[in-house]
């Protein structure tokens, strides 16, 4: 049985534009005032800093901002050629399994990566997808009023030398891939995030309905 929800595919927005978003959304998903949604989107540069770092962090690194978020892991890069996806989902629905929901997102990556011939697969201790020894898609989740926000980044025509500037989720940047490494060739960007979308439906048993912003936050002030 699918459930109805919301696909917003915001294209090419800046990081705090689309934080400020999702914060929005959480509160009203805990209300109850909108179904599940996922947020699909790029970034231009910047690194993120998750509660696995603690102390002062710069303001920027090589002209790069840096943003410190609720997220949980360390350090990661967001930019341009890399498809982020922020699920706002209630998990009190999901029987409040965290680890579930991550799990559920890795299988989102797998099956969207093998049709593409790349065989993702899971790391034995770390989160996240993988092929073989290099780290494809970065999860880092965070929970409130259990409903989950922030989410994964799946490298596809990623310039992978910003992850050398910092150490991504612990790891050295070369621990760090993209679809197009793997394939040797761009990638269609428009494909992947269909997949991606595709597959997350089929995981989550989700039917989603696109979206924007503007109408579905116009709707609930309406409504209000």
């Amino acid at each position: 049985m699918t459930n109805p929800g919301i696909l917003l595919d915001l294209g090419l927005r800046e990081y705090g534009e689309a934080l400020e978003l999702q914060r929005r959304l959480v509160d009203l998903r805990a209300r109850k005032i909108i179904p599940d949604t996922l947020i699909l989107v790029e970034h231009p540069h910047v690194f993120t800093v998750g509660k696995g770092i603690q102390g002062d962090v710069p303001e920027q690194v090589m002209s790069v901002p840096v943003v410190r978020i609720e997220r949980g892991g360390q350090w990661t890069y967001h930019g341009p050629g890399q498809l982020v996806g922020y699920p706002i989902l209630d998990l009190n629905a999901r029987n409040r399994e965290v680890r579930g929901f991550v799990q559920r997102i890795e299988e989102t990556l797998i099956r969207a990566l093998n049709q593409f011939a790349i065989p993702g697969e899971l790391h034995e201790s770390q989160i996240g997808v993988w092929v073989k020894t290099k780290k494809i898609a970065s999860i880092g989740a965070a929970i409130r009023n259990w409903v989950s926000f922030h989410g994964f980044a799946l490298n596809v025509n990623t310039d992978l030398s910003y992850f050398q500037m910092i150490t991504p989720c612990g790891f050295p940047g070369s621990t760090m891939t993209s679809m197009e490494a793997q394939l040797r060739r761009q990638v269609d960007f428009v494909s992947v995030k269909n997949e991606v979308q595709r597959r997350f439906e089929q995981v989550f048993e989700l039917e989603l309905t696109t979206s924007t912003p503007e109408v579905l936050e116009g709707s609930v002030t309406q409504a209000m």
